[in-house]
């Protein structure tokens, strides 16, 4: 980034709180910041973060349940912006031991907490009310949106195609009701939807439902409604390592709206599995609905 970015992303966030799940992102994102003069201070999670990121860095040890900790703690730093990144499994109602600030949290939230998307967008509003501004990763990382096209030597063939096309189309559905966001299809059948168990398991359960038949695509987009600043679709080299154990042709992702980590190891690994992997334009290849 240029020296003049640099310099003003310094001034106006001088100190970025990053809300961290599992996975490598965290990491990333608190690399991004030292990169460009923004102190990062984490707020790690036993069991869910990646301890790795808190090594030499200003951070706290929260619990889910506990955001009127975490909360007092960001303020007493003086952070005023946030980015929640990384995966972490939802508890459900009875695993949690909310203190009163996530207490009042869950009963304003009610019966709107069905699905992630509801969930993601009464803590964005409930943390904006109290004075944060959340951004999303893209902000910091600019290289980090997948973008539309192949990546690698391996491309769809008119029969994966067809896969893909109803695999955007059932995902865009799902999406819309906050189900979940990625789907496998072969030979234009469904073999499974993703929901709570995560896209690595979707994928190891069809695996064993492919047919003894070429193709197979995973296909991840954005749900409609999806805040764009949080849980954005995700792969990565373990994404491409599964895929490829499942004996599947390759994935389909959506360009834009989804993050892609470690590019080029993704490249080789499709490439040596002769698989595909493809940003694709949603919007030109889904039509909308009422």
């Amino acid at each position: 980034m240029p020296a003049q970015e640099k310099s003003s992303l310094n001034q106006e966030i001088p100190i970025l709180g990053i809300v961290a799940g599992g996975g490598v992102l965290p990491e990333r994102l608190a690399q991004a910041c030292e990169s460009l003069g923004v102190e990062p201070f984490i707020v790690a999670f036993e069991g869910h973060t990646d301890m790795n990121v808190v090594q030499g860095r200003a951070h706290m040890i929260g619990r889910m349940s506990g955001a009127g900790s975490i909360i007092k703690t960001l303020r007493a730093h003086n952070i005023k912006d946030l980015v929640l990144i990384g995966a972490m499994r939802r508890p459900h109602f009875s695993e949690l031991r909310p203190d009163l600030f996530t207490a009042g949290f869950i009963m304003r939230l009610g019966m709107r907490a069905l699905g992630d998307s509801d969930m993601l967008s009464a803590i964005r509003a409930d943390l904006e009310k109290h004075g944060f501004t959340l951004h999303g990763v893209h902000e910091f990382i600019n290289d980090l949106l997948m973008q539309e096209g192949v990546l690698g030597r391996h491309k769809p063939t008119k029969a994966d195609w067809v896969d893909i096309e109803r695999g955007m189309e059932v995902s865009q559905k799902i999406g819309a009701l906050d189900v979940g966001q990625s789907v496998i299809v072969q030979g234009g059948v469904v073999l499974g939807v993703e929901a709570v168990e995560g896209t690595d398991e979707l994928i190891r359960r069809c695996g064993a439902l492919k047919r003894k038949a070429p193709g197979g695509v995973l296909v991840k987009t954005c749900k409609p409604q999806q805040d764009r600043d949080f849980d954005l679709p995700t792969i990565g080299p373990d994404t491409i390592n599964n895929v490829a154990k499942a004996g599947l042709a390759g994935i389909a992702i959506h360009a834009g709206d989804s993050l892609l980590i470690d590019p080029q190891k993704v490249a080789e690994i499709a490439d040596r599995n002769k698989m595909f992997v493809i940003g694709v334009d949603v919007g030109k290849h889904v039509t909308k609905t009422e």
